[in-house]
């Protein structure tokens, strides 16, 4: 679940961030040529289009802050809960890591 949230998330900012870069590339091209209102309009959206951006970033920020607290948690009680358990899973993970250390 919580990499759904994190890849949906990251769509949502991916798409935000090609809107900004589409929206400077048009004010760049279009300043040359444009005056007055019309490049104050450019410049508006672009402006409302970094807001909209940033407030994704926070918002992003924000969900995965939660749900990495929730997994701590959650790792935290399941080792309390079962200390021995919790003790096999990373001796069994340390000799993995050692196996594959030995091996390069």
């Amino acid at each position: 679940m919580v990499s759904k949230t994190a890849k949906t998330a990251q769509t949502v900012l991916a798409n935000d961030f090609q809107i900004l870069v589409k929206d400077a590339e048009k004010l760049l091209e279009h300043t040359a040529t444009l005056a007055g209102d019309q490049a104050d309009e450019l410049r508006a959206q672009i402006h409302e289009s970094l807001l909209k951006a940033k407030e994704s970033l926070k918002e992003t920020q924000e969900a995965l802050s939660e749900k990495s607290k929730e997994v701590v948690i959650q790792a935290e009680d399941y080792v309390q809960a079962n200390p021995w358990q919790s003790i096999g899973i990373a001796a069994g993970a340390g000799f993995l890591i050692g196996l594959l250390a030995s091996r390069r």
